[in-house]
């Protein structure tokens, strides 16, 4: 995976600089580059990609028609990533272009996996606290992990904040066993 990592780096990078200089900018490149991420890891685009019957236009047209609302740089953005056989990297240029928006905006995505559901007033303070700690502003996405069985696990970046009770019984036994 540090390949596909390796070669999505530079064009995440210059798909970030483009963002940066168009209207609409990071959200709207953020938005496209999502759904194009999704598009290309679909079964059926996969076996488009090698196709030759498939023209690199075709392909192309696809792309951007399946992306949604697509200005002029990102069509080419899309036809230089076809022409250079990047389409199946698109999954990794996005996750990449998230990262670099993130720390522009000074923000940090978290999943919040739960055993129930979390109410408005618990997430917001649960989402107060996160920010103290990590000094950041803080995009929750909530889960329901029923596998849990109760309290809740956070995952910021490599850092991972579990106060669930599978947690918690998973340390009680390996102590116990050393």
């Amino acid at each position: 995976m540090a390949e596909i990592a390796t070669i999505a780096r530079p064009y995440a990078q210059a798909a970030f600089r483009l963002a940066e200089a168009s209207d609409g900018g990071l959200t709207q490149w953020s938005t496209a580059l999502s759904r194009l991420a999704q598009v290309a890891d679909a079964v059926e685009v996969k076996h488009l990609i090698g196709n030759p019957r498939v023209t690199a236009k075709q392909l192309t047209e696809l792309l951007i028609s399946l992306a949604g609302d697509a200005n002029a740089q990102m069509q080419r953005f899309v036809s230089t990533l076809v022409e250079g056989n990047r389409v199946p990297a698109l999954p990794a240029i996005s996750v990449q272009f998230e990262a670099l928006k993130n720390a522009k905006e000074g923000s940090v995505d978290a999943r919040i996996d739960s055993a129930f559901d979390i109410d408005a007033a618990q997430l917001a303070a649960l989402v107060t606290d996160l920010e103290q700690r990590f000094k950041r502003k803080i995009r929750p996405q909530v889960h329901i992990d029923k596998e849990l069985i109760g309290g809740i696990r956070v995952t910021v970046g490599d850092e991972v904040i579990d106060g669930s009770v599978k947690g918690k019984l998973a340390t009680m036994s390996a102590a116990l066993k050393s």
